[in-house]
């Protein structure tokens, strides 16, 4: 398989199961503001530091996945670091916390890639069994998969 030509295309591969509404498809580079942390996805995911533990156990998982590990494995580790670093901005963006995301829609993030199913399913599988270790409540789970589950036709096949 060939390398992926950029550290953006990388961090976009992973990310496609951290959007969060059609907002994020054609987001910008606002911040987002919460009322009331509490009542957000990303309140009731614990905020920033539960996201960073759902990240820090979901990139080993996806570097050990030989899905879709080929697309990951080539990288530096400081491409590794930053990825991680946009994946916590990213999830936290995309639950509705008051976190800064500016990255590319999920389409053009993808366009070239040719993601498959399989590669799409396992990336999710290794995302669930990162919330199930973090202990993520299945109603929270559940909220993030059907925003995956969304994104599903603009990631596969581009």
């Amino acid at each position: 398989m060939k390398k992926i030509p950029s550290l953006l295309k990388t961090v976009f591969g992973i990310s496609l199961v951290f959007a969060a509404s059609s907002t994020l498809v054609n987001c910008d580079d606002t911040s987002k503001s919460t009322s009331s942390a509490d009542t957000t996805l990303y309140g009731r995911l614990g905020g920033t530091p539960a996201i960073t533990a759902v990240i820090d156990s979901f990139l080993p998982l996806v570097l050990k996945d030989t899905v879709i590990n080929a697309r990951f494995n080539t990288l530096p580790a400081s491409h590794i670091a930053s990825l991680r670093q946009q994946l916590i901005d990213l999830v936290g963006y995309a639950t509705g916390g008051n976190v800064k995301y500016g990255g590319k829609d999920m389409k053009t993030a993808h366009t070239g890639m040719n993601i498959k199913s399989e590669e799409f399913d396992a990336l999710v599988g290794d995302m669930v069994a990162s919330l199930n270790k973090n202990k993520v409540p299945s109603k929270e789970q559940g909220e993030l998969g059907t925003i995956l589950v969304s994104l599903k036709p603009q990631v596969v096949g581009q």
